[in-house]
């Protein structure tokens, strides 16, 4: 935590990381307020999950493969944006699975990993929108 919080301190100006912050915390709110609130259920759709998640992976690989030869600062922005939606359903999925009342729900001994795959969820939202925030 303190390597990846200096790392953030010497790349990214103050106010791009905290408006970065603001942003995450809004949208961890609305994600959670909104799989209280909804019927439709996230949890049903673990293939789906499946295939945005390897839609990410791609995405970044050839992002790595062309960032490394050129910077392309729209292909950058695509990749950043592309995660952010992404984990932010994600985001939704671990919160239903915590929740329960779904298809699918986490059993009460496995509160730990589901608590764990929601801050990691937040990190990465974090960290996707602070690339598109910090882009200047």
């Amino acid at each position: 935590m303190a390597f990846m919080t200096g790392t953030i301190a010497s790349v990214y100006s103050t106010k791009a990381v905290l408006i970065s912050m603001v942003i995450t915390a809004i949208v961890a709110v609305i994600v959670t307020v909104f799989c209280f609130q909804t019927k439709v259920d996230f949890t049903s759709c673990t293939g789906l999950f499946c295939v945005l998640g390897i839609v990410v992976m791609v995405t970044g690989i050839i992002t790595a493969i062309v960032l490394s030869f050129k910077y392309v600062a729209w292909l950058h922005m695509l990749y950043a944006a592309i995660g952010a939606i992404v984990f932010t359903l994600f985001l939704a999925y671990n919160t239903q699975l915590l929740l329960g009342n779904r298809k699918y729900a986490l059993s009460p001994e496995d509160y730990v990993y589901g608590a764990l795959e929601i801050y990691m969820n937040i990190v990465q939202i974090f960290t996707f929108l602070l690339q598109i925030v910090g882009r200047s």
